[in-house]
């Protein structure tokens, strides 16, 4: 596996397989033997993949015993979200504007042929 680091949330997310572990996570916090269990990678790989979700500000971990469990961090998913949402609401507004300007242009091409 390639190694991948960035601190950017949309990068990290546009691996199949880290959105299939962000999944896991959302149903509970894991360990990386639970994870490896559950997707088609090696321990190893999870590891490398956790740690870009990390780095990117989508996991936490903690200690617990000899083993790290990982779980979504809510911040950095609500700053993915909140990202999202700027961007769903201008491509609103620019749908509204082509829509309005679509109905204003046809109005005065009417008023054209009267």
């Amino acid at each position: 596996m390639e190694t991948y680091e960035s601190d950017d949330g949309w990068s990290a997310v546009g691996d199949p397989t880290r959105r299939a572990i962000m999944a896991c996570l959302a149903e509970r916090e894991r360990a990386v033997g639970e994870l490896a269990d559950e997707l088609p990678v090696s321990r190893p790989a999870v590891s490398q993949h956790l740690k870009v979700l990390k780095n990117a500000g989508l996991v936490t971990e903690r200690t617990a015993g000899t083993r790290r469990i990982y779980r979504l961090d809510p911040m950095g998913v609500a700053a993915l979200r909140d990202q999202l949402e700027t961007f769903w609401s201008r491509a609103l507004a620019g749908y509204e504007d082509a829509v309005e300007s679509r109905g204003t242009g046809e109005a005065d091409r009417s008023e054209e042929r009267e």
